[in-house]
């Protein structure tokens, strides 16, 4: 009998976040693997998934804390004084995302039980559809809890160290969250690892689930006109937060230009995505370097998808740090396009771990020698042949929704 599985997703808005992304690949795989699938989710619009139910789920307007959060904007509005870190320092939450997860709830409680897996996939730093799931004791035998960051913010590994209003309540969420859910999933073995140190249980529970790719949603679009086709090219895509400081990178960027012949006028740099964290410094860098383009903030998928497919080589910038359990949801993507992958980040690292130790375009993210030397080495291959590939079948088997649905088969009979 065909397994039925019910996904509470906070968006499946491919546009809106990486985590758009995400989910919507871990919904398409379920999908190919033969399950009925239904979606909730709180995209805060209608989104569609072939193959799948879904239904948005709307704001609810009577609970008090609906009407609490909206006298707070008003409050901070007419006073000028901001209070949320006051209010989650004593509540642990903000009054909305408690309206959220209890308007989650509702929904999910009307649904018919005979689901044989239930999902909550979260987005960013939010975890309500698990808040959602909590209130709900009768589904936890059934519950996925996916885990695709460090929650909370002080379980980040350095140089992450904030630690954030309400942190005490926000673990004891966390907890219970180990200790109730049925499994939890992860993106990264390393990930899972290293939350285990702090919730022992998910080493229990966990499964890695990697990220996947999402198909079927992009149209043709052709070549923007900034990415010359004929050039060595290398393409960093999505958003360059505070910790993944792309400096070294064009300080290794530019030794490597004037280091290697012919590379000035063969090369470019395209910086795609938001980089409001490095401004103005970035854009006044990579304007003294013309080989560079970055981009006016967000790009949209379709487009970055175009890019990844006629670009030299992919790059990854990780936090310059000693750890990185983090696998970026650009991973799939890059290994389906089938690229040069260029990794900037730390040995101990998910990514390193699955190019592997003996893998040649990796170094740290501030070894400025480092990137040079692997810029170089790239465009001399490029130079003897223009059409450079990964050519890893064991990645791509890694993260076909195959494996990813072997995985989900074992949970549900493991019940």
């Amino acid at each position: 009998m065909t397994k039925k599985i019910l996904v509470l997703a906070e968006t499946i808005d491919v546009d809106s976040s990486s985590a758009g992304k995400a989910n919507m690949g871990f919904i398409q795989s379920l999908i190919k693997g033969g399950f009925l699938v239904e979606v909730l989710h709180y995209s805060h619009k209608e989104v569609a998934v072939q193959g799948a139910k879904t239904t948005l789920v709307t704001e609810c307007k009577t609970d008090y804390n609906y009407w609490l959060s909206r006298f707070q904007r008003v409050f901070q509005r007419v006073t000028g004084k901001n209070i949320s870190r006051q209010l989650e320092h004593k509540f642990g939450f903000s009054f909305t995302f408690k309206n959220d997860a209890k308007s989650m709830a509702r929904v999910i409680k009307k649904q018919p039980h005979n689901f044989d897996l239930i999902i909550t996939l979260s987005k960013a730093a939010s975890f309500r559809t698990h808040a959602a799931l909590l209130q709900i004791p009768r589904l936890h035998s059934k519950w996925l809890a996916y885990v695709h960051d460090p929650y909370p913010f002080h379980c980040y590994p350095p140089p992450y160290n904030w630690t954030e209003s309400g942190h005490t309540q926000k673990e004891a969420f966390f907890r219970e969250v180990s200790e109730k859910a049925q499994f939890s999933g992860f993106p990264s073995l390393r990930l899972q690892e290293w939350m285990g140190q702090y919730f022992p249980n998910f080493l229990k529970t966990g499964v890695v689930l990697p990220h996947q790719n999402i198909s079927a949603v992009v149209v043709s679009k052709s070549v923007p006109s900034y990415l010359d086709k004929d050039k060595f090219s290398i393409m960093h895509a999505g958003s360059l937060l505070d910790h993944r400081k792309p400096f070294a990178l064009l300080e290794g960027f530019k030794k490597f230009l004037e280091n290697t012949e012919g590379a000035a006028i063969h090369t470019q740099l395209l910086l795609i995505g938001n980089s409001n964290a490095h401004e103005p410094k970035l854009t006044e860098l990579c304007r003294q370097i013309p080989q560079v383009y970055k981009s006016d903030g967000y790009v949209n998928f379709a487009e970055v998808e175009v890019l990844q497919k006629n670009v030299t080589a992919l790059l990854i910038l990780e936090a310059i740090s000693d750890v990185s359990p983090f696998l970026p949801g650009k991973f799939p993507h890059y290994i389906a396009g089938n690229k040069p992958i260029v990794h900037l980040g730390p040995k101990n690292s998910e990514t390193r771990r699955l190019l592997g130790e003996e893998y040649s375009y990796s170094c740290a993210a501030d070894d400025v020698v480092g990137i040079s030397e692997i810029l170089k080495n790239l465009y001399a291959a490029w130079k003897t042949d223009k059409s450079l590939f990964l050519d890893r079948p064991d990645l791509l088997a890694y993260i076909s929704p195959a494996h990813f649905n072997n995985q989900i088969s074992k949970i549900i009979t493991s019940e």
